[in-house]
């Protein structure tokens, strides 16, 4: 997204965006290649005001986008006047929403519409195989989210591992990359808050007892790890790490639904 906020009226949005999948198509689609193809269409072609707007690493099929939202908002102030992009997927890939952004929104507000590649011009009238290529790009997205769970799905029962790094307490056996050793001291350092956890420990007294016995935080373990500098505050535990990597408020929440379950024979015992 733009980092100028001072917009003037008239705008020319040039909208890119790239999402994990898109990028592994190479260099074509890369946010630099869109910007590059977006600036010279509209300089050579005399459009006002250009303006970029940005959303790298995002899907296609959502389109609650910091970007996209930048560019309706202006739009529904009634500052943008036209709206660029490299091709159609670029705009998204869920067929309704396109549809009802070029066939409505945009027309509703008077704002021209183009996509350079697919030779889309909302000025120069309605292209017959716009709405086929709109679910093209539906059923790409579909398709692709298919293959990629199928593709999780076989690495599981293949008894691979599902995501790239290993989790605190773990690492990677250098002699064999897909496969995961335990990190001797980081997993004294696990079991140390499962342990507080089971105790009755929550996540805040527990970053405070790690914090006062200067125990590494997981950011400065793998810095001590891979020898690199250490953070500025090597032993600064928060609850958020501690709850977020360990699951130290569902364990510490476990151990009370335990006590409190455990406890009420006790005192019916004691009422009889």
């Amino acid at each position: 997204m733009t980092a100028n906020t001072n917009y003037p009226d008239n705008i020319t949005a040039l909208y890119a965006r790239l999402s994990q999948e898109d990028a592994l198509d190479g260099e074509s689609n890369s946010i630099a290649n869109q910007k590059k193809i977006l600036l010279k269409y509209a300089t050579d072609n005399g459009f006002p005001n250009p303006a970029f707007f940005i959303d790298d690493g995002v899907s296609g099929v959502t389109f609650d986008r910091p970007g996209w939202n930048e560019m309706i908002r202006l739009a529904e102030a009634g500052k943008v006047r036209t709206v660029i992009v490299k091709d159609m997927s670029r705009m998204g890939r869920d067929y309704l929403k396109v549809g009802y952004y070029t066939e409505s929104f945009f027309a509703e507000r008077d704002i021209r519409y183009i996509a350079i590649n697919d030779g889309v011009d909302s000025d120069k009238g309605d292209n017959d195989f716009t709405p086929f290529r709109n679910l093209f790009n539906d059923f790409y997205a579909r398709d692709t989210s298919k293959k990629i769970r199928a593709v999780m799905r076989a690495k599981g029962n293949a008894g691979e591992h599902l995501c790239t790094n290993p989790p605190y307490g773990y690492q990677k056996d250098p002699a064999d990359k897909k496969k995961w050793i335990v990190d001797e001291e980081a997993a004294e350092i696990v079991k140390r808050i499962f342990d507080l956890c089971i105790a009755g420990k929550g996540p805040l007294q527990i970053a405070k007892l790690l914090t006062a016995q200067h125990v590494l935080t997981v950011k400065a373990h793998y810095a001590q790890r891979d020898g690199k500098p250490l953070p500025e505050k090597p032993y600064k535990w928060s609850p958020q790490v501690c709850c977020g990597n360990f699951g130290a408020a569902r364990v510490h929440r476990l151990h009370g639904e335990l006590q409190d379950l455990f406890q009420v024979p006790q005192a019916e015992k004691a009422a009889a």
